[in-house]
This record gives C-alpha cells, structure tokens and sequence, in this order.
C-alpha cells in the first residue's frame, strides 16, 4: 500500500502471502498474482531487493554482535580461571607455610 499498488492487496491476501512469502516472489510469480503492469513488478521487485539486502545487512551486524558476546564471555572464563588458580595457589602456599613450622 505504501508504494500505491493497494489493488493487488486483494489477490495477495487470498493467496496468503506474507512478508516471509513475499521475499520468495520473482517475476513470473508477481505475473500470476495478476500483476500484469510490468512498471508495477519492477516496483516490487526493487523494494524487494532492497528489503533483502537490509536484512542481511542485519543478520551480518546481529553475528558479528554474537561473536563479541562469545569473545568477551571466553575472555571472562579466562579471568576466572586465572584468577581461581591464584587463590588455590596462594591457598597451597600457606598451607604448606603452616606445615613447615
């Protein structure tokens, strides 16, 4: 609707299609959704493509965003890790400082 193609809501409801449907539709499909105005298709398929491209543009940022979530958690682990093998150490060291005297 917001690109004034609202006359082919109608077939596009019947059909079911939605917003995931409406990402799959090439030329041809538009075409026998009555979409017989090739100015029309065009429209649509360059929203399309445009919508496509912004969603993998936010499936890249939304990977990259896990990766650093991974990078910092493994960095905290090691912290810990480091962190717990000096408190046994030193835990270790009065102890034996204790039996030594």
């Amino acid at each position: 609707m917001s690109l004034n193609l609202e006359q082919y809501v109608p077939e596009f409801s019947a059909q079911n299609i939605n917003g995931e449907h409406l990402l799959q539709l090439d030329g041809s499909k538009l075409k026998a959704l009555g979409m017989t105005c090739s100015q029309d298709r065009a429209i649509i398929k360059k929203k399309l493509k445009e919508m496509k491209a912004s969603l993998e543009k936010a499936r890249k940022a939304q990977e990259k965003m896990e990766k650093q979530r991974e990078k910092l958690r493994k960095k905290e682990q090691e912290q810990l890790q480091r962190k717990s093998k000096k408190t046994d150490k030193s835990s270790s060291d009065a102890t034996e400082g204790t039996n030594e005297q």
